[in-house]
């Protein structure tokens, strides 16, 4: 069952004035600020607000805006909320208070700010081929200040700042957050519970090493940001036939006996790691192997291509998890998808017409 918390806005059946006023509403359940756009009177934009528990995830996509939490909003009303940004595409520039300088993100960055200090951000965009405007698409959570494991006071030199995504936690908060976002439609709600409590273990993660704090941080939020960062290590790294347990635990700076502790007390269905490796070797392959494009690719080297070498190995292991040999699977399949396709074909009168 999906997640009944989402809400998505593209604008078919709104009233062209009414547009910007139905997206700044969404934007701002979490996000409240004086939000004002050249495009005002003609706004296209895009959104998925999906509820994760108390996290809340966004996606959007839209034209030249400006954001500008005041002062007296602040004084009126604070929820104590962290904002934490991502740009996609185009860019956004930042401006905390009144004496900070303003500083740019773009692609490749992310940015934390709360909601108990004024800020403006201006939404730069991009020109993309077939679009009339700029745009800008960014994604991000806005949760209580109160989740994250670290007082407000030690974070007041990381706000505002720019943070590459490109490695470390972040680069594993940034896959994290862009996985949610492609999977929302999909989720249930105590899935998405689940995934908000670990969005946020990852963000006290990142800023635990930004501030070289490990240590304020729970034990049980470190050992669920372990698990996924392994989870992330394995996913890059399939295809190397050599990815042990031992391979894993020293890239992650911690025992062999300390990581199967940890995986799988956090593991969804309690399976071992060496178990949980070897099921996402076989349905990559299992994937592969029902994939027209690659049937000219031999068994042996889709195996191979997934990191199990050894053809008896793969065709005894993949039997076990599916009930047909992988040449059985791949015969179905794509049985399956010939029939499938010439069922769309047409009418059969040979014409080929749509």
């Amino acid at each position: 069952m999906a997640a009944r918390a989402e809400s998505v806005f593209r604008g078919e059946g709104v009233p062209v004035r009414e547009r910007f006023d139905c997206w700044r509403e969404l934007i701002g359940r979490t996000r409240a600020s004086e939000m004002t756009s050249e495009h005002a009177d003609d706004f296209r934009a895009e959104m998925r607000r999906l509820e994760l528990g108390p996290v809340t995830l966004l996606r959007s996509s839209f034209p030249p805006t400006r954001f500008r939490r005041t002062a007296a909003m602040v004084r009126r009303t604070d929820p104590g909320v962290y904002h934490l940004t991502m740009p996609l595409d185009g860019g956004l520039s930042l401006t905390r208070g009144t004496r900070e300088r303003t500083r740019t993100f773009g692609r490749g960055d992310l940015y934390l700010v709360d909601s108990s200090h004024p800020y403006e951000v201006r939404a730069l965009g991009a020109r993309a081929e077939g679009r009339r405007e700029q745009r800008t698409e960014a994604v991000g959570i806005d949760f209580p200040v109160s989740l994250l494991p670290l007082p407000p006071h030690r974070l007041r030199d990381l706000l505002g700042r720019g943070f590459s995504v490109r490695e470390g936690t972040c680069a594993l908060l940034s896959d994290f957050l862009v996985g949610l976002d492609r999977q929302a439609a999909a989720l249930g709600p105590a899935e998405a519970a689940r995934l908000g409590t670990i969005a946020v273990d990852l963000v006290a993660a990142w800023v635990a090493g930004e501030l070289e704090a490990g240590a304020a941080v729970p034990e049980d939020a470190r050992q669920r940001a372990l698990a996924q960062a392994v989870r992330a290590f394995v996913r890059r790294n399939l295809h190397d036939p050599d990815l042990t347990p031992a391979v894993i635990a020293a890239a992650h700076h911690v025992s062999v006996s300390h990581l199967h502790r940890v995986f799988t007390r956090h593991s969804e269905d309690g399976r071992t790691l060496a178990a949980w490796i070897r099921g996402q070797r076989l349905e990559r392959a299992r994937r592969d192997l029902a994939d027209p494009a690659l049937r000219t690719l031999p068994v042996q080297a889709v195996a191979a291509r997934w990191g199990v070498p050894r053809a008896d190995d793969f065709s005894r292991a993949f039997r076990a998890a599916y009930g047909l040999s992988p040449r059985e699977h791949r015969h179905l399949a794509l049985t399956l998808a010939e029939a499938g396709a010439g069922d769309g074909d047409g009418s059969g009168d040979g014409s080929g017409g749509v």
